[in-house]
């Protein structure tokens, strides 16, 4: 646990972690020569059960409260120092103003100097401390008189402080790694070397890490936790890490940096937030007004854009967007602290809702929906809600980075939640069984009315169907989707388009009747050297542009194969010659052939024959080195129909092929996405 002092100048703060822990935490000159702590100091204490207690030591004075920030973003519990014979102060009250605003709930107060006053006087005191404390995060703490000079009250508070430390991280730790560097320094001998807060998660020697925002890349070569050497430090103490990699110097990081689990490193500029504006402060929050924010270790300039219609007023809450000078690193649910450009006075403070904020349409009815569920506590409960509202699915990877989560805790949530997940490349997309079902509804019914009124297309281009959707789904989502029907053999993605699994193409009557006439002149003793679609048109004396929709259209249904431009086979006849190609290959040495063998045994003219040849080439039936080529046995079936007379793979429109390769899964394990949807509810199709 990570004790935090608190309170105003020459209260007592350092004397009494002093007495507590034994550590003069003032390390500056500076500091011992005017008496006053100026930056963060730091102190350990050993509990006796092994366990060690930290202490972070904040200056007082108002000109150094931005170094006080950035080290109470980091404890766990705060010590509020209060001079017995000075009472209140404006520090003190800043003080408290700030600890409450980073939500830290969990403390006690050390009325300090009691030596010097009465009995009385302490009374009087103690009770001015609590009314300040009423309407708080901290309006529970016991107040505990203490003297460093007479030592009145240490061993008490001592023994209290560590009780409460064995209670503290009971439940273990969870989140991915993450540290928010105070200090960095280099030691002779050692390296470079990175102090701080854990503010989430645990890392071990060895491990890798990235400094971020800078991106940075390195290794964790050793640890001291709470000022001890160790292989493992974790949420709720200060460590030091020994940090080696390229480009890792002394001064290439710097206080506000955080040293993270690779897969946390994704640094943002413009951050939705809640803001609660302190009622001494002068002015409303408007549009657009210049800040300082705190947040972690780091001080940064930005800018604040109102979520709601009025400028929020003093003691007043609402939600806003900060627009950062910078790139930040941080995590959803963190708190933060705003103050003033000059850095004298502390407005407000929050916590952060959404790290990948929209730089427009940042106030509609929708936008507001999914802040509202963002605004939960809980992450579980906030993506409960996020799948409820539009756009109605979440990627799961991009949350797990944003909360800081493990890879088992997202899958764990998305599992209590039974939801449908789909994976694709670099993102996990989750959606409510219910809006899956409602969705698969919805494309089936949409593919089956596409088929009624195209009889003669072999299927629909993912973008069209995308656009006629009733809930329109990114391309990316959709693609997964579409692969989870193309496992479940409700649809089959072949040629570039989507078709319902019993869907075959049918002509019209005219076209039929014309294809009759059109298939003589494709077979027999000429099948090797067929016309071309324009001599087809002048034999038949018909228009060019039916006979070529009629090809094309029996292309597309894999009965024909445009070989070159306008000069189309049967599909049985492309079949014919792999097998012929295959029998040259089988005749020759090497099994290699040259394009000439396979003219003579073609018969059908050089030009026509190096078409052939070359298509064949691209469909990696033939493999070409040079002048000569050998047959790819793995691909010599190509061509071929299947049992049930359908070709096995598509031709002019390239191969069947599903819409990416993401892996599926529902709330309920590894089984095939139907998220509770009755397959037979739409049964395949079948047409003649």
């Amino acid at each position: 646990m990570i004790v935090g002092t608190a309170g105003h100048i020459d209260h007592g703060k350092t004397a009494l972690v002093r007495a507590l822990t034994g550590v003069d935490t003032d390390r500056l000159k500076e500091e011992k020569a005017r008496g006053i702590s100026i930056d963060l100091g730091f102190a350990y204490l050993p509990t006796g059960d092994g366990s060690v207690l930290g202490f972070v030591d904040v200056p007082g004075h108002e000109k150094f409260v931005r170094n006080m920030l950035a080290g109470a973003t980091g404890i766990d519990f705060v010590l509020l120092v209060v001079a017995a014979d000075d009472g209140v102060m404006p520090q003190t009250i800043e003080h408290l103003a700030i600890v409450d605003l980073l939500g830290i709930d969990r403390g006690i107060v050390a009325l300090s100097k009691v030596d010097l006053i009465s009995p009385a006087r302490r009374e009087q005191v103690a009770q001015n401390i609590l009314d300040r404390l009423s309407g708080t995060g901290l309006a529970h703490l016991e107040v505990v008189p203490v003297s460093s000079v007479t030592g009145e009250g240490i061993a008490d508070l001592r023994s209290e402080l560590v009780s409460i430390s064995r209670s503290f991280l009971a439940g273990g730790v969870q989140g991915r790694f993450r540290l928010a560097v105070d200090r960095c320094f280099s030691l002779t001998g050692v390296g470079t070397v990175v102090t701080g807060a854990v503010l989430s998660g645990a890392v071990r020697i060895g491990e890798p890490v990235v400094l971020s925002p800078s991106g940075l890349s390195a290794r964790v070569r050793s640890i001291h936790a709470q000022n001890r050497p160790t292989i493992r430090g974790h949420a709720g103490e200060r460590c030091a890490l020994n940090l080696t990699g390229d480009g890792i110097t002394r001064n290439s990081i710097r206080r506000g940096d955080i040293v993270l689990d690779p897969e946390l490193h994704a640094p943002t500029d413009r951050i939705d937030a809640t803001l609660r504006v302190l009622a001494c402060e002068p002015k409303s929050i408007s549009h657009w007004m210049p800040v300082r924010l705190y947040h972690a270790a780091a001080e940064l300039d930005a800018r604040v854009a109102l979520l709601e219609d009025a400028p929020i007023r003093p003691g007043e809450a609402g939600r806003i967007q900060l627009v950062l000078n910078r790139p930040t690193a941080a995590a959803v649910g963190d708190r933060y602290v705003l103050r003033d450009t000059s850095g004298l006075r502390t407005i407000g403070g929050g916590r952060f809702l959404d790290l990948r904020a929209p730089a427009r349409k940042r106030r509609t009815s929708e936008r507001l929906a999914q802040l509202d569920a963002l605004a939960l506590a809980d992450p579980q409960h906030s993506l409960a809600s996020l799948v409820e509202r539009s756009p109605f699915y979440v990627d799961l990877t991009a949350f797990a980075r944003d909360y800081a989560l493990t890879r088992n805790e997202i899958e764990t949530m998305a599992e209590r939640l039974c939801l449908t997940r789909a994976a694709a490349p670099n993102a996990l997309f989750a959606l409510s069984t219910e809006t899956w079902r409602s969705i698969k509804r919805n494309l089936l019914t949409t593919l089956d009315a596409f088929h009624d009124a195209n009889p003669e297309m072999p299927g629909i281009d993912p973008e069209r169907l995308r656009q006629q959707l009733e809930l329109r789904l990114p391309a990316q989502v959709l693609s997964c989707l579409l692969q989870a029907l193309v496992q479940t053999q409700h649809v089959v993605f072949e040629s570039g388009s989507i078709r319902l699994r019993g869907h075959q193409v049918k002509l019209t009557t005219q076209d039929g009747r014309l294809w009759s006439k059109i298939a003589p002149l494709l077979s027999g003793a000429d099948r090797f050297r067929p016309p071309r679609g324009r001599q087809i048109a002048d034999l038949l004396q018909t228009s060019e542009t039916d006979v070529r929709r009629v090809l094309k259209s029996l292309s597309r249904q894999g009965k024909v194969i445009e070989i070159s431009p306008d000069h189309f086979f049967l599909r049985e006849t492309a079949a014919e010659m792999v097998d012929i190609a295959g029998a040259i290959a089988a005749d020759t040495a090497g099994g290699q052939f040259t394009a000439a063998q396979f003219r003579d045994r073609m018969d059908n003219g050089r030009k026509v024959a190096i078409q052939i040849l070359e298509f064949f080439d691209r469909h990696g039936v033939t493999v070409r080195r040079g002048d000569l080529r050998r047959v790819n046995r793995q691909r010599i079936d190509l061509f071929q129909r299947g049992t049930d007379g359908a070709p096995t793979a598509a031709t002019s429109g390239g191969e069947s092929s599903p819409v990416g390769r993401p892996d599926f899964k529902s709330g309920r394990g590894r089984e095939p996405v139907l998220g509770g949807f009755d397959p037979h509810s739409l049964p395949p199709r079948s047409r003649s």
